[in-house]
Parts: C-alpha cells; structure tokens; sequence
C-alpha cells in the first residue's frame, strides 16, 4: 500500500506539471496589414455668385444716333455719390433712371415727359443741394438742327422718384438751372426769360423779357 500510494502522488505531480505548463503557453496573436480609415471628403466649393448683366450696369441708351448717340443722353454724379442718367425714346419722350452710391442697379426707365415729337440734341443735368435739375427739348427735325417747339424743365429732390416738370412751348428752350437756398429753389434761364421752381410752391409761370 505504501509503494502504491508514492507511485500515485507521483503521477498526479506530473499530471499537474503538464497542465500548468499548457496554461502558461503564451497564445498566437492574429496578424495581417492594418486597415487605413477611409479620407474624409472635403465640403465642395462653392460657385462664384453670377455676375450682374451690362443691361444691371448701366442706364438705358437712346434710340437716336445722329453722328453722336452722347447728344441725346445725359448722366450725372451727386455729391453723394447717386447717379441719375437720362436719355431719350423715340416717339415716347424722356426717360429717367437712378441708381444709389454704391453703384447697384439702375431703376426701370421713368417717363418724365411723353411726348411723340422728334428730340433735340443735348440733355443738360444739374444738381446742387441734394435737388437734381434737368433740360430737354422737342420739336420737328429737332434732332438735325431746327429749334425746339416744346421745352421742359424738371425737378427731383430726395430719392429722386418723383419728378415735377414744366413745358415751354415754341421757345427756344432754356439754357441753364441755378439752383440756390440749399436745393430748395432752382431758376432756369435762357436769353432773357426766367423760370422758377420752389419746394413748396413748384413751378411758377415763366417770365419773358422782350427788348424795349
């Protein structure tokens, strides 16, 4: 019984060295080309903003060309940087267009006088005082030379959307605009006649001073 129990412990001695030396083994590690993640992807780029058209840029021209299509249009820088342009249509009269100081967009054509009278050459613009003035005549074959038959005069103060006008007829137009007491009054003359506008009156009736 003695023999027989030494050679039992024995075995199980082995035993338990065998599975202690499985258990302390070390384990095969997985191996293989690591995954790179996928690049982000990069926001697009966004599209230059449209342009604005020549016809967003710039007043309309007239349909009278003559040697000079300038004769028959006119245009104006304020003190303040606002611009106002004018020019002629053919067989509908004067127009008017206005844009702000940072140069946006010119405003639709504004029929200031209609008329289907021929147009004279030459628009003449003023301004002083935040009041804008404006000289334009018609009448037959006008535009190669003869004289006006139908002279207007024309005010704007403001944003320049309202217009007050005047007509002369069979006068040979007036030449200039003063325009005085801080924009509020504006004389037009031409040879010896004279006419007024104020702010709160409008346009007077014109004067003429005939030689005596």
């Amino acid at each position: 019984m003695r023999t027989g129990g030494i050679r039992l412990l024995a075995w199980i001695t082995m035993l338990s060295t065998v599975v202690a030396c499985s258990q302390e083994r070390p384990v095969a590690q997985a191996t293989g080309t690591p995954i790179t993640p996928p690049a982000q992807e990069h926001a697009p780029t966004p599209s230059p903003a449209p342009q604005e058209s020549s016809k967003d840029t710039e007043p309309r021209g007239s349909d009278y060309r003559g040697l000079d299509p300038s004769w028959f249009e006119a245009r104006l820088t304020l003190a303040d940087g606002r611009q106002v342009a004018m020019h002629y249509r053919r067989g509908e009269g004067l127009y008017e267009q206005h844009r702000g100081p940072r140069a946006g967009r010119w405003t639709k054509p504004h029929l200031i006088y209609g008329t289907k009278t021929d147009a004279c050459q030459g628009i003449t613009l003023q301004a002083s005082g935040g009041t804008v003035t404006a000289i334009a005549d018609f009448g037959v074959y006008c535009s190669d030379g003869e004289p006006p038959t139908e002279s207007i005069a024309a005010v704007a103060v403001g944003d320049l959307r309202s217009w007050d006008h005047h007509l002369t007829k069979d006068f040979d137009g007036w030449r200039r605009a003063r325009i005085t007491d801080r924009g509020r009054k504006a004389t037009f003359l031409g040879g010896r006649s004279t006419l007024i506008w104020t702010l709160t009156g409008g346009f007077s009736d014109p004067v003429h001073r005939y030689p005596g």
